[in-house]
């Protein structure tokens, strides 16, 4: 947690953007895992966290953008809570701990929103993304769940996302110590790679380890020797000598920042020469795009800085033929990396995205998304002191999304689909770190390297 004084700036302002109305903030509730009482582990509404910073079930802020006032609402421990919990702190005291002076019991809470409302005082309101959120919005102001993302609040999602994208020193301090729970993470998963050993295995001290560090992991680790699939969570496979591990994943700060970083290393410690000319494409394109950061530049410009080093790089091995500037026209790297350069990150590994563009039709606000340019809609982002962003360039051997783009007649002449038979079972290649913009460039977070170059990757793989 932050002081209470970086709370109350957040706070003040949130208002300011706003102007007026309630700004309802409503934090996360336990979530069952098979019954009410064995949980998933807890995380919070990273909103919540930022304005209100409680890592503490079952609360809701509330803010009077006219006024600034802030008010926490929920329910003091009772005996029986304490006695399978704990002693815990007041709602009064978790208040003051951020800078809140009033708290109220939950039960409250309608009753002070339907005053507002009765006076007709807008509420404002983020969408929600998790079902009880939904049920308890719904039940709060009166709405259908079906009519809550049609009423969301617009200057209520922009304001927080403007404040959000920049992060500040104390912010950026909390992402260095969460890079150094990435580091554990991912060093671990080199050092215990061998053949024999299941995918599970790795898997599972990579996780070990974002808890010895950290809280846990940030997402849902991404571990496989078919790399060439995006998200792969299945962890079924044995390793075997001659294929490549893929591992991204990150670890979670106390704060809630997180870390959220790639790479890509030989099963037997060693890479064949196949797979080392297209592992140096890969990771020439990430430094490629670490180096040419800059303040003001657009996303998609980064991202065309990275994709023209695949692409030439591809073209150097007789995988694309002609002009790098055409196969960039045809828009022929989409075969090879499915997927954009980078994400916002921040208190989520995606900042932002329960909010963003992959989280509903923004069109209605086009123009308003081109002058805020943050990380909600990436083709309008611009980056700026204190953004940060995952930078993951990939090549991927897709034989489905081949055999389909080849029947279409897609890149006929820019793509080598015979040549690219001799990569069919190769499967794919993605390494991330997360860089901060700075005043003059970006740079990359943290205080030393994950093993990234072949010769750093094979000293360390299989030394456990």
């Amino acid at each position: 947690m932050f002081t209470a004084e970086i709370y109350a700036q957040r706070r003040a302002e949130l208002c300011r953007r706003v102007g007026d109305g309630l700004i309802l903030l409503p934090g996360n509730v336990e979530a069952p895992f098979n019954y009410p009482n064995n949980t998933y582990a807890f995380r919070q509404d990273s909103t919540f966290l930022y304005y209100f910073g409680q890592n503490v079930p079952s609360l809701v802020g509330v803010i009077d953008a006219s006024t600034g006032e802030a008010t926490l609402y929920g329910d003091d421990f009772t005996v029986e809570d304490i006695i399978w919990m704990g002693p815990q702190a007041t709602i009064e005291d978790l208040a003051l701990q951020v800078g809140v002076a009033k708290s109220k019991p939950m039960a409250a809470l309608a009753a002070d929103l339907q005053i507002a409302i009765t006076l007709g005082r807008r509420v404002h309101y983020l969408p929600p993304y998790r079902g009880l959120t939904k049920l308890q919005l719904s039940d709060l102001l009166g709405i259908k769940p079906e009519m809550l993302h049609a009423r969301k609040s617009w200057d209520l999602i922009f304001a927080v996302a403007e404040m959000r994208e920049k992060k500040s020193a104390e912010e950026i301090a909390a992402l260095e110590e969460a890079f150094e729970i990435g580091y554990q993470m991912h060093t671990a998963a080199m050092l215990h790679t061998k053949a024999g050993r299941t995918e599970h295995q790795v898997a599972g001290i990579v996780g070990g380890k974002a808890l010895e560090y950290g809280t846990g992991v940030s997402f849902h680790t991404i571990l496989s020797q078919h790399g060439e699939v995006l998200h792969n969570h299945d962890h079924s496979g044995i390793l075997t000598d001659g294929r490549l591990l893929l591992c991204d994943a990150g670890g979670e700060h106390v704060n809630g920042y997180v870390s959220d970083h790639t790479r890509t290393f030989p099963v037997s410690g060693k890479f064949t020469q196949k797979q080392k000319d297209i592992y140096n494409i890969v990771l020439k394109a990430h430094d490629d795009a670490a180096a040419a950061l800059r303040p003001g530049m657009m996303y998609m410009e980064l991202s065309d800085v990275a994709q023209r080093t695949l692409l030439s790089g591809l073209k150097d091995l007789d995988l694309v033929r002609g002009s790098v500037e055409d196969a960039m026209a045809a828009g022929a790297g989409y075969l090879f990396m499915p997927h954009g350069l980078g994400h916002g990150i921040g208190l989520d590994v995606h900042d932002c995205e329960n909010f963003g563009e992959r989280s509903f039709d923004m069109s209605e606000v086009e123009e308003r998304l081109k002058a805020s340019a943050t990380c909600i809609k990436r083709q309008y982002w611009r980056l700026m002191p204190g953004t940060v962003l995952s930078d993951e360039p990939g090549i991927y051997f897709v034989p489905a999304l081949i055999d389909k783009l080849e029947a279409e007649g897609k890149y006929k002449g820019i793509v080598n689909y015979e040549k690219l038979k001799e990569y069919r079972d190769f499967g794919g290649i993605r390494l991330e770190d997360d860089l901060v913009v700075t005043e003059t460039s970006g740079r990359v977070i943290g205080n030393k390297q994950i093993p990234i170059t072949v010769e750093d990757v094979e000293a360390i793989v299989g030394k456990a």
